[in-house]
């Protein structure tokens, strides 16, 4: 069986970090626990031990790059590393008393402004006592060119068991060929050529696919002359940034979110939009600024995963670029909006046109691609992330304790000083909010205005008011 090599889009997080000194390319949470009676935390040997005897369903865990950057010809690939030491990768720390929210975020964002060490496999956690209440915590760390969003919470469903006490490890997964060395340049060469020949083979032999691919040009030619001639708005959300990072989070009944869309219309992923697009107009009345009249720019990562991936790492996404109507100061027209501009793209061709641009991209060899890769999320194409991943239902648990809190973190792409990530767990809603810490000491706000803008839209629900989308009378 071939090696695993890292896709394109994978490796354009690599390259992310290689061009920007202050762009930290992982993903991770803040995944918090409440003790059962008479219980505590696990021990840090407990907890390697635990980690150690499920990493059989995680083979790329225990593997790091073939190389620590992307070649001028061809991509790095994963191999098995001959040091690893779970020692390196499950640590523990204790917070500061009194250990309560304000402890937690603040040490979570030093963790994070650190980068991994791409000598060695791409992942670490670290166990956090000391919290307030007796709750503890797992802090984690992994590598965005291992995992997107989606992937990350299934590698959490192997990690945690469905009952407290539940006895064994889960299913190893499929072995991979992941040799020490792998193929070298000379094998990848070929590979990367033939790539490119056998596009034009199969639009000659299959003409169906020819019209695709017409359709797929012209969607992302609509795409790039819609964000991309026409530039994501200037404002100081997207300034240098520098290498340190501030967090915070809320939580929300997911109920309360049913509630709005069941009663207002749109989606869950539809109200996200209208209370974060309320936070950050919060942010940009407090700075003195004026929210753009057409919007801020978004990017928001859509999942490409079949029903029935499995639990499958690596990235597979794409993005929309929504408009975020910051300018609008009603609750109610402010959600109309979201919902509305939402609505046109996900009905429209523009995921397909984001979709083609990044197979596009990988088409460029390895040193043409980063500067491709890096056009893809630079500030002029969008002003901010926002990303929204469904998680479990039912309650998790580590080590017989219940898992309460899912606090998560995006990225932030150089130039782009505040990420938006969102992920619901067990009936509840949680935001994680990351920011530059020296240009961003108003986060607070946008935590507060996103608060503001959802019980605002919940009085709504109560005045039985039920707006018309604003596509319906184009």
């Amino acid at each position: 069986m071939q090696a695993i090599r890292l896709t394109p889009l994978d490796a354009t997080f690599l390259e992310l970090e290689d061009a920007d000194i202050t762009a930290h390319m992982h993903i991770g949470a803040l995944l918090v626990f409440r003790s059962p009676a008479g219980g505590g935390p696990p021990s840090v040997d407990e907890l390697r031990e635990r980690m150690e005897e499920r990493l059989p369903a995680l083979p790329l865990y225990r593997c790091r790059l073939s190389e620590a950057t992307p070649g001028a010809l061809h991509w790095p690939h994963w191999v098995k590393d001959g040091r690893f030491d779970i020692a390196r990768h499950v640590k523990q720390a204790a917070l500061p008393a009194p250990g309560e929210h304000d402890d937690l975020f603040a040490w979570a964002a030093d963790y994070w402004s650190e980068r991994l060490d791409r000598a060695y496999p791409l992942w670490e956690m670290t166990l956090l006592t000391g919290l307030a209440g007796g709750r503890w915590a797992i802090c984690t760390k992994t590598h965005h060119c291992m995992v997107d969003g989606v992937g990350s919470v299934d590698a959490a469903h192997l990690l945690f068991d469905l009952e407290p006490d539940a006895d064994g490890p889960p299913p190893a997964a499929e072995e991979f060929d992941l040799g020490e060395d792998g193929p070298g340049l000379l094998a990848s060469l070929p590979r990367a050529i033939i790539h490119g020949a056998r596009a034009g083979i199969d639009a000659a032999v299959h003409p169906s696919k020819l019209i695709d691919a017409l359709e797929r040009s012209r969607a992302m030619l609509e795409l790039i002359v819609r964000d991309e001639v026409v530039p994501a708005p200037a404002t100081s959300l997207n300034n240098p940034i520098g290498v340190h990072r501030r967090f915070d989070a809320l939580q929300v009944p997911l109920a309360d979110i049913k509630l709005i869309k069941n009663t207002l219309g749109g989606t869950v992923n539809d109200v996200v939009l209208a209370a974060a697009s309320a936070g950050l107009r919060e942010m940009l009345l407090a700075r003195g600024e004026d929210p753009p009249a057409n919007g801020l720019r978004a990017m928001v990562p859509v999942n490409l995963r079949p029903a029935d991936h499995n639990g499958e790492l690596g990235n597979q996404i794409t993005s929309l670029f929504v408009n975020l109507p910051v300018a609008d100061p009603n609750p109610l027209q402010r959600f109309v909006h979201a919902t509305d501009r939402a609505e046109s793209l996900k009905s429209g061709s523009q995921g397909l046109g984001g979709e083609t641009l990044v197979k596009l991209t990988s088409l460029a060899p390895p040193i043409l691609h980063s500067v491709l890769a890096r056009s893809l999320f630079a500030s002029r194409l969008f002003n901010v992330t926002i990303t929204n991943v469904p998680g479990p239902q039912q309650p998790l648990y580590a080590c017989g304790s219940r898992l309460t809190e899912v606090l998560p973190l995006v990225p932030l792409a150089a130039d782009h000083s505040v990420g938006i990530a969102v992920v619901s767990y067990d009936g509840y809603l949680f935001f994680g909010l990351i920011a530059d810490r020296d240009g961003t000491g108003d986060l607070d706000l946008l935590s507060v205005g996103i608060a503001r803008a959802i019980a605002e839209l919940l009085e709504l629900t109560t005045h039985g008011e039920r707006p018309e989308p604003l596509h319906a009378a184009h």
